[in-house]
């Protein structure tokens, strides 16, 4: 497994995000040596949900409002439903996210994620996957919608679930190794 030693990773979730969405991500990433901020338009700290019921809480490294793209070498979006409905109407999301994309840092969402992504206007175009109840979405957003474990576009990573973590994981420490990704870039 390639390593991350000195490679920064934001998080970012609003509360309801998918704990295992975070957590797995999250120890996979610190396993292989990169260092992993928490960011979120709460201050101090902000709730899981796992599956049907409230998670645990975690603490805020970072809040949005201090968020710099420039601070990190890419950025994962877990799911759940509550949460990319929560980020990505708000504009500081919304630009964070534009940030990341434009500099070509690898950006990696899962399950409901992608919906953060179709609002800050990044995704016409690519290659993708999600939850299956955001294909539509996504298409109307011109995405290439398809059903696997994970896909890669460019540094862009999607998968649609939590029974793809394992190989959602691989691929953002994969894309995170490779570096920005020229041909992303605006």
């Amino acid at each position: 497994m390639a390593r991350l030693d000195n490679k920064q990773v934001a998080i970012l979730v609003a509360d309801g995000f998918e704990q295992v969405e975070l957590t797995s991500p999250r120890e996979a990433l610190n396993a292989a040596g990169a260092d992993t901020h928490i960011i979120s338009p709460n201050d101090s700290e902000v709730t899981g949900w796992t599956e049907t019921n409230w998670g645990d809480k975690f603490e805020v490294d970072v809040p949005l409002s201090e968020a710099n793209a420039d601070n990190y070498d890419a950025l994962v979006l877990p799911g759940g439903v509550m949460n990319p409905d929560k980020l990505r109407t708000q504009e500081a999301v919304q630009k964070l996210i534009r940030t990341f994309f434009e500099q070509g840092k690898p950006i990696a969402a899962i399950c409901h994620g992608p919906w953060s992504l179709i609002d800050a206007g990044v995704v016409k175009g690519k290659r993708m996957t999600s939850y299956h109840t955001l294909r539509t979405d996504l298409e109307n957003a011109g995405v290439e919608w398809v059903d696997a474990e994970v896909v890669v576009d460019q540094g862009l990573v999607t998968s649609r679930d939590p029974n793809d973590l394992e190989a959602f994981n691989a691929k953002i420490i994969e894309e995170i190794a490779e570096g920005v990704h020229a041909g992303r870039r605006a």
